[in-house]
């Protein structure tokens, strides 16, 4: 068998997890988990991007831990794969959002990486809507010095986040 590479089983994967074929998809992390633990180690940032945005596409909830260090990773494309990733993983539950809830308002706040940080305020929106996280938004979203596409996607967000706490 010719040599696949990490992201093309990755989409493959994803596509399995589209098509609700999980038991060929625990077959794929189970065949593919060593080596997506390895390239997230990798000192090549791409390779790292291709892992962190792989956890996503093998819907690897047990990656968690390592998709919080693609988060904190010197690399803003790393750092995009890993909240990428996040974004898939808590479409169905605000889990895994919540557990790094504090790591995003940081990113949102402070990553120097306007689409990071565009990322992570998309991100939010799967998030339980908390007071923090919508005041955070709404503050980014009135702040006429911030870019304008993040402003407008705080803005969006965070009336997406008061629509939720309404509605509970």
């Amino acid at each position: 068998m010719a040599e696949t590479s990490l992201a093309a089983v990755a989409a493959q994967a994803d596509d399995l997890a589209q098509r609700g074929a999980e038991r060929e998809l625990a077959n794929l992390r189970s065949e593919w988990a060593d080596e997506l633990e390895a390239a997230a180690r990798s000192s090549d940032y791409r390779e790292r991007a291709v892992a962190y945005r792989s956890i996503g596409q093998f819907r690897f909830r047990q990656k968690l831990e390592l998709l919080r260090r693609g988060l904190e990773d010197e690399s803003p494309a790393c750092r995009g794969s890993a909240l990428i990733s996040l974004e898939l993983l808590s479409q169905e539950s605000p889990g895994p959002v919540n557990a790094v809830r504090p790591l995003l308002h940081s990113l949102v706040h402070a990553d120097p990486n306007n689409a990071v940080r565009r990322l992570a305020v998309l991100c939010l929106r799967n998030s339980s809507p908390q007071r923090d996280t919508i005041v955070l938004l709404n503050g980014l979203a009135e702040n006429d010095e911030q870019d304008a596409e993040l402003r407008a996607t705080a803005k969006r967000i965070a009336a997406l986040l008061r629509k939720k706490a309404a509605t509970r």
